[in-house]
């Protein structure tokens, strides 16, 4: 993971930084274990090809289904150029790129935002990005 060690230590950063560095390893099961029970996942907000309904992903079960069907198709790796923390969450700026096997390669820019609980688990990934705008490497 590129850019995060520019930012200072802040809970939900460190939560994100978990998140992010558990999904390039491809550790299901470290990146699942950082959810809160009822946590949701939003990656892309609103519908997409990815999510029709655009409904978020309430709780580990959809949670994990999102990580079989979106993340363990190939190799994850971000690149964050700014960092926003205040209370319980962080906003982070940047690109991802995920390369699948073959060789071909996804790219989207986006903002991503983590909110944690007392715990320091996630109850809230949201990722801010146009599918519109996902470039596509073959």
């Amino acid at each position: 993971m590129e850019g995060m060690d520019q930012f200072g230590p802040h809970p939900a950063r460190d939560a994100a930084i978990r998140s992010m560095t558990a999904v390039e390893a491809g550790d299901r099961d470290a990146w699942l274990a950082l959810f809160a029970p009822d946590a949701i996942v939003e990656d892309p907000i609103g519908p997409s090809p990815m999510n029709e309904s655009g409904e978020p992903r309430r709780g580990v079960a959809a949670i994990s289904e999102f990580y079989d069907t979106v993340i363990a198709g190939g190799t994850v790796r971000f690149a964050i150029r700014h960092s926003f923390a205040c209370g319980n969450e962080v906003a982070n700026v940047g690109t991802i790129t995920v390369t699948f096997p073959g060789g071909a390669r996804s790219v989207v820019e986006g903002v991503y935002t983590y909110r944690i609980d007392d715990s320091a688990r996630i109850t809230a990934l949201r990722a801010y990005w146009e599918f519109a705008s996902l470039e596509f490497q073959p």
